[in-house]
């Protein structure tokens, strides 16, 4: 393992692990995340606290392929204030009140010039909007359309203290070693303000996972990633993008993953990957009316991990998939409307796919014709009308294992789950029944 923290015992039963993990969310949500700064840094060493993280800084201006890591953005206060005094927006209430990345500035407005700063919903008239200004310099402020409705004519002050300077891009990496240099990689982005769902449940679910991965033995290495969205995906890419390629058989890029809405994965490039088997096979049988995209309907750093010329094996899981839930990218994406129990249902769906490319492999048959069960004691030894019911599923999967389907193409096939094949196969693995292949 990477760093030296010592993790934390992973929770003792679902309802604790919900618990536990939604309290975690609640002691990051406040916090004032950007591409960079403090609240990256104060999110990284928190999360530090639950398991080995190593934490990187890289300079401004770094190359990141097309792509050149920014000044780094510090914010210590904003407001907005009528002529009396009365504070009309104040970022201490809400950090989504201000414009992520916005320049300093300190003057008085009129109601008309102060419109051209502002930025509101109006079909969502008590939401503040989160809105982000990366690449161009300027200020504004986010309000709830209803609260910009009701301002009156005369002058307003506004005040935003901030830096914007040269400095870190900063990003955790937690890599925990298995006894193959093969490896499944895990990424999620720390760059949102006070958004529970859209920025906080995938580093809370990545952050317990990891906890339970460093609990046993594993056949693969595992590589957690904690990164600003896009940039942060880029710059990884760029300085381990030759080990990714050779080591990464599978990847899973984290994202919205704690309301009780929906479940759904947004694809490969071509849909094709070992990760997109896992999460299709996986979703079918646990949630059979989860919503798969396609990459066409990308929007997270799917777009960095499968471009052309990367191509890692990798889908984004998610619960209510970004940009389709009202909440999305607002001040309603909040900590009532993420819960401890879309938490651990997030957190079980990656823990299957995690489970399933642990056990995933290919067999084949060691007798020719179907082979004698009962003399084995895997069959009943009296035989009657739906005897043969019980040891179905094991039939079935003798009937696939020819050497050229793996443990998802048999769930498949015989549409029993692979976490119910796993049992099957170690019996008959122990009766020589089977070999292992690959």
């Amino acid at each position: 393992m990477l760093a030296d923290a010592a993790p934390i015992p992973v929770p003792s039963t679902p309802q604790d692990l919900g618990n536990e993990m939604h309290a975690f969310l609640e002691e990051l949500f406040p916090i004032c995340r950007s591409l960079t700064g403090d609240g990256v840094r104060e999110t990284l060493q928190a999360i530090k606290r639950h398991i080995p993280l190593q934490i990187h800084e890289v300079p401004s201006g770094t190359q990141a392929f097309d792509w050149t890591v920014p000044k780094e953005w510090g914010i210590r206060d904003a407001f907005i204030e009528d002529e009396t005094g009365h504070r009309i927006v104040d970022f201490k209430r809400n950090n989504l009140h201000v414009v992520g990345y916005s320049v300093p500035v300190n003057q008085w407005l009129s109601l008309d010039e102060l419109q051209d700063h502002l930025y509101s919903l109006e079909d969502q008239p008590d939401a503040i909007p989160y809105v982000t200004s990366y690449y161009e310099e300027r200020w504004g402020f986010c309000i709830a359309h209803r609260e910009r409705a009701q301002l009156k004519e005369g002058r307003y002050r506004v005040y935003i203290n901030a830096v914007l300077e040269d400095g870190q891009l900063t990003y955790g990496e937690c890599i925990i070693q298995g006894s193959s240099q093969k490896e499944v990689f895990i990424s999620t982005y720390v760059c949102h303000p006070s958004m529970a769902n859209n920025e906080l449940s995938g580093p809370v679910v990545a952050t317990f996972l990891a906890k339970w991965i460093a609990t046993a033995p594993r056949k693969y290495t595992y590589r957690f990633v904690f990164v600003p969205e896009t940039i942060g995906s880029l710059l990884y890419l760029s300085r381990n993008l030759e080990a990714l390629k050779e080591n990464v058989v599978v990847g899973f890029n984290l994202s919205c993953l704690g309301d009780e809405r929906a479940y759904s994965y947004v694809a490969s490039r071509y849909g094709n990957t070992m990760a997109d088997r896992f999460a299709d096979n996986v979703l079918r049988f646990l949630h059979p009316d989860f919503i798969k995209y396609s990459f066409l309907d990308r929007g997270s750093d799917e777009r960095q991990y499968c471009s052309p010329g990367v191509d890692l094996p990798l889908v984004t899981l998610c619960r209510s998939k970004y940009d389709t839930y009202p909440e999305y990218h607002t001040s309603l994406d909040n900590l009532e409307f993420v819960t401890p129990e879309g938490l651990r249902g997030g957190y079980e769906m990656v823990q299957t796919c995690v489970q399933l490319a642990e056990s995933n492999a290919t067999y084949q048959v060691t007798v020719r014709g179907e082979p004698q069960l009962g003399k084995r004691g895997l069959y009943p030894t009296i035989s009657y009308k739906n005897s043969a019911n019980s040891t179905k599923a094991l039939l079935d999967f003798l009937a696939y294992a020819d050497g050229t389907n793996d443990l998802v193409d048999i769930s498949n096939l015989i549409s029993v789950p692979t976490w119910e094949l796993t049992p099957i196969t170690a019996q008959l693995l122990t009766h020589g029944l089977i070999k292992q292949i690959s």
